[in-house]
């Protein structure tokens, strides 16, 4: 059964691609380049009710239950443990993102108690999935294809945040770096979800 648990992380990194793109299809004009994933969820967007409904709160039951399959088969092993609790911890965060949506413009100076609720439950999912492949990245109990997968994907969250950074800070297209910085964390998340289910 725990091996099956383990197949919900990869689960989760294609659901998300899937839901965004169904979503969107309901947002008149939505813009994968320009927009982030959490305006289709916005106060007052077409997708409001929607987006929650098909990405949130299924996600974050796929990433749940993913991280205590880990945790469960962590033993006396800390480093697979703190690994486990970042990836419910991402979950946690995930439904907490759906239920109190973002305001509708991203570039408010007055965020409304949701969107700061929203925010910080996006922080902890960014550092979750910074954390959790950083365990990997130092535990010598790992693979070196895993260590070396695992870094690689850090870097590439990190040099895609700072473009998302300025780019919003341009009003440019903080849409694809968002998609870019995330997908890494995801990619680390299916790669390591495969491992984990044919342990």
């Amino acid at each position: 059964m725990l091996n099956l648990w383990g197949y919900t992380g990869a689960l989760a990194s294609v659901w998300i691609v899937l839901g965004v793109y169904i979503a969107s299809l309901f947002y008149p004009n939505y813009s994968h380049g320009r927009q982030f994933c959490s305006e289709l969820g916005a106060h007052g967007s077409p997708t409001q009710k929607l987006s929650p409904l098909i990405n949130n709160y299924p996600l974050g039951l796929c990433f749940v239950l993913f991280g205590l399959c880990v945790a469960m088969q962590s033993s006396s092993d800390y480093s697979t443990l703190i690994i486990g609790a970042m990836v419910v911890a991402h979950g946690v965060g995930t439904w907490v993102a759906g239920y109190f949506p973002m305001d509708k413009d991203p570039y408010t100076t007055t965020p409304t108690r949701s969107c700061r609720i929203h925010s910080w439950a996006g922080l902890v999912m960014l550092l979750s999935l910074i954390v959790a492949p950083c365990v990997v990245i130092f535990d010598d109990n790992f693979s070196t294809n895993m260590r070396v997968f695992s870094a690689v994907c850090v870097l590439g969250c990190f040099y895609f945040s700072y473009r998302l950074v300025v780019s919003f800070k341009q009003r440019t297209n903080p849409g694809v770096h968002q998609r870019l910085s995330y997908g890494f964390q995801l990619l680390w998340l299916f790669v390591y979800s495969l491992s984990v289910a044919s342990n």
